[in-house]
């Protein structure tokens, strides 16, 4: 298995060259970063010579506290893992947005169609922007939602809160109701417990 993966990670070097700012092997598998500037073309590359047919899924990500250490590079990034059947053999291509409080990535539907559906949801949780994508707009949350539901960054508790009114026949918002609890563990014993 190691040397089909290092056969793998010579030939995708040896397509992309300049245009591979790492590859790593870890658990079997083979990671390609590039540059925001490069995706569109190395993704193209990867389908047609490479012969990665399938792009199996995407997200987004936000590494601003990776494995619970401060992060020293760009925070969002998309990762896509691709499929090649004829080769039987996966990657995960992986590209950072350069600018943190803006992020934004070429759009890959034109490569993979089926991307349209997962790009959506990381402009929607990540507010990554896909250039070029067809139809971006949310997909899982409100269409008046304020933010990003998976940026590590979002607060935890908001101000409002949204419910169906059947009076009104509509989806209203109104402030928080939290009220203030004391929890106190209740505590349960059986008969002959421990003995």
């Amino acid at each position: 298995m190691a040397s089909k993966l290092e056969a793998l990670k010579s030939s995708v070097e040896g397509l992309l060259a300049s245009r591979v700012v790492h590859s790593t092997m870890a658990f079997n598998e083979l990671t390609v970063v590039c540059k925001a500037q490069d995706l569109l073309e190395v993704a193209t590359i990867l389908r047609d010579q490479a012969g990665f047919e399938q792009c199996i899924d995407m997200c987004g990500m936000d590494y601003s506290a990776y494995k619970d250490q401060p992060w020293d590079g760009p925070r969002f990034a998309a990762v896509y893992q691709l499929l090649s059947v004829q080769h039987n053999v996966r990657l995960r291509l992986r590209c950072f947005a350069e600018d943190d409080d803006f992020p934004v990535l070429p759009t890959l539907t034109g490569v993979w169609n089926c991307l349209n559906w997962y790009e959506r949801e990381a402009f929607d949780l990540y507010g990554l922007m896909f250039e070029g994508h067809p139809d971006l707009r949310r997909l899982l949350t409100d269409y008046g939602f304020v933010g990003h539901p998976f940026r590590k960054d979002f607060p935890v508790s908001g101000f409002v809160e949204m419910r169906y009114d059947a009076t009104q026949q509509r989806v209203i918002y109104q402030p928080v109701t939290i009220e203030p609890r004391e929890i106190t563990p209740r505590i349960v014993r059986e008969e002959n417990y421990g003995g």
